[in-house]
């Protein structure tokens, strides 16, 4: 039986392309960008600037960037590492 992911509810850019995320009754987490962050479309993602813009979605799902970018809430969270 799958468990339901947790809503998340904050995202904070960090250096390095990561991205501290934090969930609904969970401990925090930290998501590496970094290998998503290349070809045409994620590759704005390695501009500092522009990855720094990051929000969560409307309905606690996931992340979005200006320009339509995301990652799959599943990976968010499944990839993710709790933060000691």
């Amino acid at each position: 039986m799958v468990m339901p992911q947790p809503r998340l509810v904050s995202v904070t850019p960090q250096d390095a392309c990561r991205l501290l995320l934090s969930f609904e009754g969970e401990p925090d987490r930290e998501f590496d960008v970094s290998p998503y962050a290349n070809g045409p479309w994620y590759g704005e993602l390695a501009e500092a600037s522009y990855f720094r813009q990051v929000r969560v979605t409307g309905d606690g799902s996931g992340v979005t960037w200006p320009h339509g970018q995301d990652i799959a809430p599943h990976e968010l969270y499944e990839l993710s590492v709790p933060v000691a």
